[in-house]
């Protein structure tokens, strides 16, 4: 049932690239409807405490000003009082604009100016006047760690006996690493256009990573069950911001209901940094291992900061269980509330900074016990997921190792610090394993072929920049011989066939396996339709007996008998397929994931102390590929920010204000081109037929998890110095 040359894993341009490049693609902010207001939002200057008193007037005398929303005059908001649906929510109670007069965090939105146009609205919003009653906050997460508690995250129970097998392991490890705040920064600023139409339901263009969750917490929150309906067909870039709805959702939909009226929300790119972000985080790991190496015991604890009113969890140390082959494992997760926002997920959230650590401890148990760090390794490959006591469906990590290795030149690298230079260049290498789970969510898709001979295929998910358009066209094309130029795909539209949120390296996996079977469903009930006529040449045959290739339907065993697909529904009608998808029960005896190893070269300069990443080579084992250009892409893209984690990112924050400093572009650090040198990705054959239909795994995550520890390994290799508390600036390193 496949062409004779199947676009199915075939590094093919994305669909949507010329959109895109001629700015055709509308992102959220960009629709225009007819009668739009402006709304510009009023952050609070405290980080706790209440409002005693608001003084709007000036704004609202500014001509063009048409509202000034506060907690004060907001409409009724249905649930505010009640949980409501969010399908990333934390545990706890979720943060409600313009809810009260109280204060959680510095940056809360506290007033909605909505006017004429954007100009006027900002500039308004500079003349409320807010009069507040402070009171002492917390936003250190190191002063407080007396306060932690449990996190509300299902961990593995302990194995074995941990602390009788440190005691007697020939080789110890006990180190503590800390990582910072740090903020998406998607270059699409969130924003929401609410067009009120006249019977007074809404139509909304929203920056998101899941029309459908938005759809449903609008409907809750404010009571309009079947009245709303959530458009994203372009995301630009979103790494998890997009997961939960952000605030300028709830309050451009309270703007237009009160002044029934059309109005957009675009935040600033200072407020990207007053609501979710990577949480920081101190972990403590002991490693115990014989005289070669072999781990005998591992304890990981993951300490991270959350806010006052949600628990947030995320996978931190979970990881350290699964990686290594080790009989004595013990894990703990611990939260700090603190008077911040919820930190939210962020690209491979938990296994990112979890990863870090164990990485790092791994490569100091080599050191500890003179052993290779990938012969450390691989000493302690496992083929189980020891927190489950599962077989792995696949796992091909092995020959990521060794052939990642290869093409780096591992080989000739000298065990110790200080070793390799050039010049006044100290030159480090340093490796580190990524893995990443292989996540499947049920999902829902349509398959539709018209008299016109074109293919249209739709589920309600998102393309946050990944290429789901691309591919999604490429596992439609597959599986229904149809030439790809004669494929469409449509996506971000709540009405759509139900989808699951686009993250977690789930979407190809959830919405593609879903694709596949609905065209496989399309293309039993085209020949079906075939076959009709009692002189039809199909009588007979079965879906097996057939192949659909270069828009036709053939017989197998004579491909001269081939009917045009439009030439069926030209007489049968428009075909149409629709097929729920979940996932299958064969998973369940399995673990499945992903894994990559990472090679890094650094150059420190021995007087200045910068570092340069030179090079980097990623091998991933993720299954089945669907497009290898678009996956190499978010795999390269993964280790640009890999790098960002290692060396430059990091929120600083004013612990005396409660607030958050270098909120933009220009000090809030990220790679630019000249930080990123040769970047060589390449992915491992692996076949998997349990993972799902169509074998393969996703690449959207684990591109990062990793990167940084082999960083921070390469740097410990080049200058002999360990430095645990990321970003690793020339300060730290002099």
């Amino acid at each position: 049932m496949k062409p004779a040359t199947s676009p199915f894993g075939q590094p093919l341009d994305r669909v949507d690239g010329p959109l895109k490049v001629t700015g055709q693609a509308q992102y959220a902010a960009e629709f225009d409807v007819p009668g739009l207001l402006y709304g510009s939002v009023v952050n609070s200057s405290i980080a706790r405490g209440r409002i005693v008193s608001i003084d709007a007037s000036a704004a609202e005398a500014v001509p063009g000003v048409q509202l000034v929303l506060t907690h004060q005059n907001r409409p009724p908001v249905a649930s505010y009082d009640k949980p409501y649906e969010d399908d990333d929510a934390a545990d706890g109670s979720p943060f409600r604009p313009l809810y009260n007069d109280r204060i959680l965090y510095s940056g809360q939105p506290i007033a909605l100016v909505v006017a004429d146009n954007l100009e006027l609205a900002r500039y308004a919003g500079s003349l409320v006047k807010v009069e507040y009653e402070a009171e002492s906050h917390r936003t250190d997460l190191l002063s407080e760690l007396g306060s932690m508690h449990k996190a509300p995250a299902e961990l593995p129970p302990p194995r074995g006996n941990v602390e009788q097998a440190l005691q007697s392991a020939a080789v110890k490890v006990e180190v503590q690493y800390s990582t910072p705040v740090e903020h998406h920064n998607p270059m699409e600023p969130h924003a929401s256009t609410v067009h009120y139409l006249p019977d007074g339901t809404l139509e909304i263009y929203e920056k998101t990573q899941g029309v459908q969750n938005c759809m449903r917490y609008v409907e809750n929150i404010f009571d309009m069950k079947g009245r709303v309906r959530i458009l994203s067909p372009f995301v630009g870039g979103a790494f998890g911001s997009g997961l939960r709805p952000q605030y300028q959702l709830p309050l451009a939909v309270m703007a237009a209901l009160k002044l029934k009226r059309s109005v957009r929300v675009t935040l600033k790119r200072q407020q990207m940094f007053t609501f979710g972000y990577r949480p920081r985080t101190v972990q403590r790991l002991s490693l115990g291992a014989t005289a070669d190496g072999r781990l005998q015991a591992i304890t990981h604890q993951a300490i991270g900061q959350t806010s006052s009113f949600e628990d947030f969890t995320e996978h931190e140390v979970e990881w350290s269980g699964m990686l290594y082959q080790c009989a004595n494992v013990k894990l703990d997760y611990q939260l700090v509330p603190l008077d911040v926002y919820t930190p939210l997920d962020m690209r491979a959230p938990g296994a990112t900074i979890g990863v870090f650590a164990l990485e790092c401890a791994m490569d100091e148990l080599a050191y500890a016990a003179n052993v290779d760090p990938l012969a450390l390794r691989l000493v302690n490959y496992s083929e189980r997921n020891g927190n489950e006591d599962k077989p792995y469906s696949s796992k091909e990590l092995r020959q990521c190792y060794e052939q990642g290795a290869e093409r780096f030149g591992w080989s000739r690298r000298s065990m110790a610090p200080r070793s390799m230079r050039e010049g006044n260049q100290l030159i480090g290498w340093g490796m580190a394993t990524g893995v990443w789970e292989a996540m499947q969510m049920p999902a829902s898709a349509k398959a539709c072929l018209g008299p016109d001979g074109r293919l249209v295929v739709s589920s309600a998910t998102s393309d946050i920049g990944t290429g789901t358009y691309t591919v999604m066209t490429q596992i439609a094309a597959a599986a229904t011989g149809m030439p790809m130029e004669r494929v469409e795909f449509r996506l971000g539209d709540s009405s759509l066939s139900q989808a699951p949120l686009e993250g977690g390296s789930a979407t190809v996996s959830s919405v593609g396996s879903a694709l596949q079977q609905a065209c496989e469903a399309l293309c039993q009930k085209l020949l079906d339709a075939a076959q009709q006529s009692p002189v039809s040449p199909f009588t007979g045959a079965k879906l097996e007996d057939v192949e659909f290739a270069d828009g036709q339907m053939r017989l197998k065993a004579s491909p001269e008998t081939a009917v045009a697909l439009e030439q069926v529904v030209a007489v049968s009608g428009v075909l149409e397929a629709e097929v729920s998808l979940k996932p299958g029960e064969k998973r369940n005896g399995y673990s499945t994931a992903t894994h990559s190893a990472i090679f890094v070269e650094v150059r420190v300069d021995e007087s200045l102390g910068t570092v340069k990443v030179s090079r980097v080579v990623s091998a991933v084992a993720a299954g089945r590929v669907v497009n290898p250009k678009t996956a190499g892409n978010q795999i390269a893209g993964g280790v640009v920010w890999g790098i960002g984690q290692a060396l430059h990112e990091e929120t600083m924050i004013d612990h005396k204000l409660g607030r958050y400093m270098n909120h933009n572009l220009s000090e809030y650090h990220v790679p630019v081109n000249a930080d990123i040198n040769d970047i060589d990705v390449f992915f491992v054959e692996e076949k998997d037929e349990i993972v799902n239909a169509l074998g393969s795994k996703g690449v959207g995550e684990i591109g990062i998890v990793g990167v940084g520890a082999a960083v921070a390994n390469a740097i410990f290799h080049a200058t002999g110095k360990r430095v645990r508390d990321l970003p690793i600036t020339l300060d730290k390193v002099l």
